[in-house]
């Protein structure tokens, strides 16, 4: 009887069956989800950490405010707004946008540690160097600062893959969408659920590791 009731419980055919949509749902939504969410946070997240740094006030202070109502409201209610608000966009762009703006905010703190531990006698060198602003910025500033800043910002990335299934509230077919409704088609959820969460350990783990592994080079220089 205890036979039965696993065979029941996991079906290999069934698993079999799933797989194929569960990866397509991954490669295509999934994946170019995080992969362009990543690009807008990692860029947007500098520009606003710069501003914050050199900016007058009162450019600074608004754009740090914003960044406060971004990062402190819950990413669902984020993408319900968005995509009730602009019905003419398509799902899959409005998902990437709000993903990448949200985990701006959370880049943003890692990009301004980071600027602020670089030694001031670098921007006094700059200074007594009459460098022009954006030469400071990206041939003294910035490199030095990503010295530091790269796993945190690799953290925020697997962060926000895992925080991919929340497309599905905005209909986005990723894989907990697909697995979702594979369930509700067989009325079984086991084998689609459990595969989903494997297949997001063998892209979140190997990436991880890389990270440490990245970290503990970078702290040798």
């Amino acid at each position: 009887m205890g036979q039965d009731q696993g065979s029941n419980l996991w079906d290999w055919g069934r698993a079999a069956e799933v797989f194929p949509e569960l990866l397509q749902a991954f490669l295509r939504y999934t994946l170019v989800a995080t992969i362009f969410a990543s690009i807008i946070a990692a860029v947007l997240g500098l520009i606003v950490a710069m501003i914050r740094r050199s900016a007058p006030a009162f450019i600074a202070k608004p754009v740090h405010w914003v960044m406060e109502f971004i990062r402190m409201t819950p990413v669902v209610i984020q993408l319900l707004f968005v995509y009730y608000t602009f019905t003419q966009w398509s799902a899959l762009p409005i998902g990437i946008a709000v993903l990448g703006i949200h985990y701006a905010t959370y880049m943003a703190e890692v990009y301004r540690s980071g600027i602020e531990a670089v030694p001031a006698g670098q921007w006094e060198a700059a200074t007594a160097l009459s460098l022009p602003y954006r030469r400071t910025w990206y041939r003294i500033i910035v490199p030095q600062a990503l010295r530091t800043t790269v796993p945190a910002l690799g953290t925020w990335v697997i962060s926000m893959f895992k925080d991919t299934p929340f497309l599905f509230v905005i209909t986005i077919p990723e894989m907990v969408y697909a697995a979702e409704n594979y369930g509700s088609r067989t009325f079984t959820y086991v084998e689609a659920f459990v595969l989903t969460g494997l297949i997001f350990l063998a892209a979140s783990y190997p990436t991880s590791v890389l990270l440490r592994k990245l970290e503990k080079r970078l702290a040798r220089y």
